[in-house]
């Protein structure tokens, strides 16, 4: 095979993309850097945008945003001379911002580490050639070891008798909060959904599983995080005025008749931006989201949560012989948009038929698949009666917790004409082995009175 053959499929086209995806996947970007050098690309104005790039990243270690970027480029051609390669920038910048054009980027970051490899051997076979004219067989050695190890991670790993200090700093976790102050204490959220982590919202059909979802998204906004919604069932316009009615305090059937009220309560609001998407049912992957996320990254959109209403509804990035399989493989490829965003992910599930009346829906109730609990690392149940849901009432149960405590069960009140809800205030938790040795007839008897302490009735 010829060096055309061996190099051809990482040309141009393929490099610029390399660029593209160091724009707008930071913690991807972070992680190159160990493995990809300015000099892989062969083409002159990515050598020199890179280098910029990089150079910012290891003196401030942040990576510029596209606009900065620019500022920066401007002010050092300014005074160059170097006419050709200012234009060159300009125009594929201009691109860039015209036509981001991302739907090939999870196949190029998949690619990347081939085309570090195969750039440095090719660069490492160019210096071959000329130790071997000058007898500096030895060097050669050393040149190709170099070469072939590009790809791998510099670092060795945790050596955990020596590295005591890495083990024992304090990491802050950044988290969202769910506004559910008994949920967000420290033992059990710890402060709310951290980013990387995908929590899911179980219940069976009609019990709320999106208006609790919008009520997350509510109180992220209100935090001053932006949020991404995405619906594969209700409209986009549904879904916006289920956030009005909740962050206006007005019943949802009341919100377009009170569109001046509306109006005037978000001039005075000082809230994270909100965007709201639909898909059709079935329609949307998580590369579908990924490509969204990425489109938005360009238009310095940056999330700080994503809501997914909800992941059972989605379609698999590839077809396998069982349903519970193909779910299982979304909520993994979910979890690893988390963690590649570095942004919480909130998404729901469907409970089974047995959930409808349990006073208490657990992990065995997530239909068709338990390896999605598997997956999450939050796992809240919701379960409301027929007969609780003219009053509102139901449970909220911690059916999986990796920050904390789980087992618990709150009283809880759900106002679905404005999509909030909040746990009863003066109830005390409740713990899996009250559960079990309550039977379903007492438990409903010890709700009804934890409400009433509330109510006054």
């Amino acid at each position: 095979m010829s060096d055309t053959d061996l190099f051809s499929q990482y040309g141009k086209s393929f490099q610029e993309k390399i660029f593209q995806a160091l724009l707008t996947d930071h913690t991807w970007g972070s992680q190159m850097l160990e493995v990809m050098t300015p000099e892989f690309f062969e083409v002159r104005y990515l050598r020199y945008l890179t280098k910029k790039y990089f150079k910012y990243f290891e003196k401030y270690k942040t990576f510029p945003t596209l606009s900065l970027l620019i500022t920066i480029i401007r002010d050092d051609l300014r005074e160059g001379n170097d006419i050709i390669l200012r234009d060159q920038i300009i125009e594929f910048l201009h691109r860039l911002k015209v036509s981001p054009d991302m739907g090939d980027l999870a196949f190029v970051k998949d690619k990347s580490l081939d085309f570090c490899r195969k750039q440095a051997l090719k660069s490492a076979l160019e210096k071959s050639v000329e130790m071997v004219a000058t007898d500096r067989y030895e060097e050669v050695i050393s040149v190709m070891k170099d070469a072939i190890s590009r790809g791998m991670s510099s670092t060795l790993g945790h050596n955990f008798f020596e590295d005591f200090e890495h083990r024992f700093s304090k990491v802050a976790r950044v988290t969202c909060p769910t506004g559910l102050q008994q949920l967000d204490k420290k033992d059990l959220l710890n402060g709310g959904l951290g980013r990387g982590e995908i929590g899911v919202i179980t219940a069976p059909t009609g019990a709320g599983k999106s208006h609790f979802l919008v009520h997350l998204g509510v109180e992220a906004l209100k935090v001053g995080k932006n949020v991404v919604h995405y619906t594969f069932e209700l409209s986009e316009r549904a879904v916006g005025l289920r956030y009005d009615s909740n962050l206006c305090d007005i019943p949802s059937n009341e919100v377009i008749d009170r569109k001046n009220e509306v109006i005037e309560k978000y001039e005075s609001m000082d809230t994270g931006r909100l965007i709201i998407k639909e898909y059709p049912t079935g329609a949307a992957s998580v590369m579908t989201i990924r490509n969204h996320i990425e489109k938005l990254l360009l238009k310095s959109f940056i999330p700080g949560l994503i809501i997914i209403d909800y992941a059972d509804i989605m379609k698999p990035s590839r077809k396998l012989d069982f349903l519970r399989h193909e779910l299982k493989l979304i909520y993994e490829e979910l979890r690893n948009l988390s963690m590649d965003l570095n942004v919480p992910v909130w998404t729901a599930s469907q409970a089974n038929r047995e959930a409808a009346n349990s006073s208490v829906v657990g992990l065995e109730n997530m239909s068709e698949a338990y390896g999605k609990a598997m997956v999450a690392d939050v796992v809240l149940s919701l379960s409301r009666k027929p007969i609780e849901k003219s009053s509102g009432a139901g449970r909220l149960f911690v059916a999986k917790n990796r920050s904390g405590r789980d087992g618990i069960l709150f009283p809880v009140f759900l106002d679905t004409a404005k999509s909030k809800i909040s746990i009863v205030e003066s109830a005390s938790e409740m713990s899996i082995e009250d559960i079990i040795n309550t039977d379903s007839g007492s438990l409903r008897d010890l709700l009804r009175e934890k409400w009433k302490e509330v109510n006054g009735d």
